[in-house]
């Protein structure tokens, strides 16, 4: 398994240090953070960042530590941190590299003495472990060195800043080995198991803290952090600085039986996908963080640091996160527990964090279910499970959008599938600037008729299989009558490709990656040509390095810079800003509509470059989820986004390999 590493040369940068961050998950939805020489630069940035059960809130616990190496002869400042005005302190300069494999590494170099920091999670818990080792390095002597660590805690929302208070509980209860604050009635208490020769009770406020990403948001960017106590620890080779942080009382002699069972967990995780070249195993490996158990149920977090769990998200991203990995057992058990919260034929767009009922506001999540059970189905053989649990449920759901569901989503007599009512965003492009909707899409929208049609093919087969021919016939009728209701309405013969809304008799003429969905997805309503054709428009208007603009550069709405505060980016979202994921349909139509076949897979294999070079940027191991629309395509938004990971792990597996494309396209003979 290849390295992502970086030498003291870019540590030592601050723009280009901070600007790469590691991420280490826990299966919860909990997370650990930060950049490459531990300078915070976000609020979502902690050592501990934990799930609160029954809620699935996260919450800063530990935001981060101080530490001060002792040789003897000078007290050495290792951290990094933004206050107003000035770093301090710079101990990014004793950096002499950070590397991950698996876990987040930084190796300081000290007047000889080389210090190597190691963070890690322990899976399906809130812990964080901290380990620090002493090696021998140019003669240097390591006899005599203590490190002095100081804890600063947050015990806040992931999504706010906290500030000094006088409701703060200070005090620090201390057994063998472990030190324990509990600073909030509510909040379940940190644990701080350690090696330490030495504990003090402090107590001091360390004030002003700056998160420089949150300025460029327009969000809050200011915090004050509490320091309860002081770890003292006489450190040298082979005797390692140990903190374990956690919501549980752990031991630090569990500490290399851990380490052993995490490295060991992941190296399976990539070796069961089957999947061995370097980009591959490592988007094998990215994909395990979005997996996440929620109660007794397993779900998909969008992305981090801060999505939660969204219907659409998850049924667009299940194929790639868990079928071409081989983890079919996840796959089945989600789409259980997504069957279970279907509501008058809706999915939940989504489950919010502070445990209110799921929100059904989506128009495309229910339908991208009958793809990720299609996938399922192809890619497990598991039919007898759609059969028992999850056919019925697909076929209330077409028949509560034949006769009509919420925010006026139904079947039209024309057989496409209509949705939409004033003030309420339902397709993926649901940004909103203060009251307005960005891109309202209320009609037809061009990749809601795709996915119905598709739905509709899939049901038909299903029906078949099952033995009921009536029903088979049905589907099929439905199906006919949208392909033919889309050929006639939606193909725009001055652009050669597809509108992307029909509402009555207007046209949304807009050129938006929307229309590839008609041709990506396994059932198309449209004749090769006119396939290649849209497939021809997009790569000319929407394709870049990194994904696909949502809006063409010539339209008047176009969008080329995502930055500015919460109005000024929502209003970018979805005008011109990148989407990786995006890319995944795009080269799977690609590929299916272009000839010769071999050329198309190497073809798709070059697009792909630039985004296997960017798992070393932004989001160690991880693909962001946007980039800026105009060059150089700064990534944006969120660092690490289960769909693009799992759109790009799902294109290159069934796409660009020597054989033709797992899921093949069934194109219109008509039209």
């Amino acid at each position: 398994m290849d390295t992502i590493r970086f030498d003291g040369a870019i540590c030592r940068d601050i723009s280009a240090a901070v600007s790469r961050e590691w991420l280490e998950t826990n299966g919860l939805g909990g997370y650990a953070s930060s950049t490459i020489i531990g300078l915070n630069t976000r609020r979502y940035h902690g050592l501990l960042v934990a799930t609160h059960p029954p809620l699935a809130a996260r919450f800063v616990l530990l935001a981060r530590v101080e530490e001060t190496l002792h040789t003897g002869e000078a007290a050495i400042e290792l951290s990094t941190n933004r206050y107003p005005g000035v770093i301090y302190p710079q101990g990014f300069r004793y950096l002499k590299s950070f590397h991950l494999d698996p876990f987040p590494t930084f190796t300081y170099d000290v007047d000889g003495i080389e210090l190597v920091k190691t963070v890690f999670m322990i899976h399906g818990e809130n812990t964080t472990v901290v380990q620090y080792d002493i090696k021998h390095h140019d003669g240097a002597a390591t006899q005599g060195l203590t490190l002095d660590v100081r804890p600063l805690i947050a015990f806040r929302d992931y999504h706010s800043t906290t500030h000094e208070n006088s409701g703060l509980n200070t005090a620090v209860s201390r057994d063998a080995g472990v030190a324990t604050v509990a600073p909030y009635a509510g909040l379940p208490p940190l644990h701080l198991a350690h090696n330490a020769v030495d504990v003090q009770q402090t107590g001091y406020w360390y004030r002003h803290s700056e998160f420089d990403a949150e300025r460029e948001r327009g969000l809050d960017c200011v915090e004050d952090q509490f320091n309860p106590l002081a770890l003292r620890f006489e450190i040298a080779p082979g005797s390692p600085a140990v903190i374990v942080a956690s919501t549980e009382r752990r031991d630090v002699l569990d500490v290399p039986d851990l380490r052993r069972r995490e490295a060991t967990r992941r190296t399976q995780t990539v070796v069961s996908s089957a999947i061995d070249a370097p980009f591959l195993s490592r988007l094998s490996r990215a994909s395990d963080a979005y997996i996440i158990r929620r109660g007794d149920r397993q779900t998909v977090i969008a992305g981090y640091h801060w999505f939660g769990d969204w219907g659409r998200d998850t049924m667009i991203a299940l194929p790639g996160l868990t079928l071409v990995t081989g983890r079919y057992d996840v796959a089945r058990s989600v789409l259980q527990a997504f069957a279970r919260h279907v509501d008058q034929g809706m999915l939940p767009n989504r489950f919010p964090d502070a445990g209110e009922g799921p929100e059904y506001n989506t128009v495309d999540a229910a339908l991208w279910m009958f793809e990720a059970v299609r996938a399922y189905v192809h890619y497990s053989g598991d039919f007898e499970f759609v059969r028992t649990e999850l056919y019925p449920v697909l076929a209330d759901i077409v028949a509560w959008h034949v006769r009509g569901t919420r925010y006026g989503i139904g079947a039209d007599a024309d057989g496409l599938l209509a949705a939409g009512v004033a003030g309420v965003q339902l397709t993926w492009m649901d940004a909103r600037a203060g009251d307005r909707a960005v891109t309202p899409r209320h009609g037809k929208p061009v990749e809601i008729q795709a996915l119905w049609y598709n739905a509709l093919r899939v049901m038909e087969g299903f029906a078949r299989r099952l033995g009921d021919i009536g029903e088979a016939r049905r589907y099929d009728a439905m199906a006919r009558a949208a392909r033919a209701a889309f050929n006639r309405v939606f193909w725009n013969a001055t652009s050669q490709c597809l509108f992307d809304v029909v509402n009555g008799d207007a046209r949304d003429a807009s050129i938006r990656p929307n229309q590839i969905f008609a041709i990506s997805l396994p059932h198309s309503m449209l004749t090769r040509r006119r396939a290649a054709d849209v497939v021809g428009a997009v790569r000319t208007h929407l394709l870049t390095p990194f994904g696909l603009r949502t809006l063409a550069r010539h339209e008047p709405d176009y969008c080329g810079r995502y930055s500015g505060g919460p109005p000024e980016r929502d209003a970018a979202y979805h005008q011109g800003t990148v989407w990786p994921w995006l890319l995944g349909p795009f080269i799977s139509a690609y590929v299916r509509v272009q000839r010769p076949k071999a050329a198309a897979r190497a073809q798709a294999r070059a697009w792909l470059a630039p985004l296997a070079d960017h798992l070393a940027n932004a989001g160690l191991g991880h693909i962001s989820e946007i980039f800026e629309g105009d060059m150089p395509h700064k990534p944006c938004g969120c660092i690490a986004q289960a769909w693009s990971v799992a759109e790009i792990l799902r294109a290159v597996v069934e796409d660009t390999r020597a054989r033709e494309p797992v899921a093949h396209l069934t194109v219109a003979t008509g039209a």
